[in-house]
């Protein structure tokens, strides 16, 4: 399903949640995304969405992204790439991690900007690797979703425990939610159906994602 078509609304849906959720959270604690410098780490496609509704907020943002394909289509987009990561979180006011696999590591959170915000787009399991920096950070509790993160001459907050931040918000995506639904219901119904050949990987035909598409518009598009 991640690699669903019929997934790419949602995605782009997530990017601009995960923006809004984080803003809330900074405007919660006093600040303001405007004047400051974001790192968004990652830019498959929620970290390409994340990027570009900054960007259309006016808000200074750098991509760091390990594939060089990636990170050539984030230049032709008009984004700074670093090619350092400590580098680009020195910089940043708010670092946004869209990886889903480990953006940052052991020695990467001491390389934050001290008074920085962290935010994920998914799990903290998956996304950061907390275990080892709780081991040598304070953790002081500002409110429901932002905890500091402390040590002598250094602290960062981090927002929703480093889960998925626009979750504080209901991760609401709207009616495009049903496109996913309905095709995980066409896969349901094709093992269901028993007539796939043999045991393995396979994908709802492209058809099927048509009739999907198009039962979706008739219903939410109806002019």
């Amino acid at each position: 399903m991640a690699r669903s078509p019929l997934k790419l609304p949602e995605d782009y849906l997530v990017g601009q949640s995960v923006v809004f959720s984080a803003e809330s959270l900074l405007r919660a604690h006093g600040n303001i995304l405007d004047g400051g410098e974001t790192c968004v780490i990652g830019y498959g496609k929620i970290g390409r969405s994340v990027a570009n509704t900054l960007r259309v907020k006016s808000v200074r943002t750098t991509v760091f992204e390990t594939d060089p394909v990636r990170a050539v289509e984030a230049m032709s987009h008009g984004f700074a790439v670093s090619r350092s990561k400590s580098e680009a979180l020195a910089r940043a006011n708010i670092v946004v991690c869209a990886t889903g696999s480990r953006a940052l590591t052991g020695n990467d959170f001491s390389a934050l900007r001290s008074g920085s915000y962290l935010a994920s787009v998914t799990s903290s399991d998956d996304e950061l690797d907390l275990e080892t920096v709780m081991r040598s950070y304070q953790q002081r509790r500002l409110g429901p979703h932002v905890t500091r993160l402390s040590r002598t001459g250094h602290y960062f907050y981090l927002l929703n425990d480093g889960n998925a931040v626009n979750f504080v918000h209901g991760a609401a995506v709207g009616p495009f939610i049903y496109l996913v639904q309905g095709e995980i219901l066409a896969a349901l119904a094709m093992l269901a159906s028993g007539r796939l050949a043999e045991p393995g990987l396979h994908q709802v035909p492209h058809r099927v994602r048509e009739s999907i598409a198009r039962a979706w518009l008739r219903t939410f598009n109806d002019e």
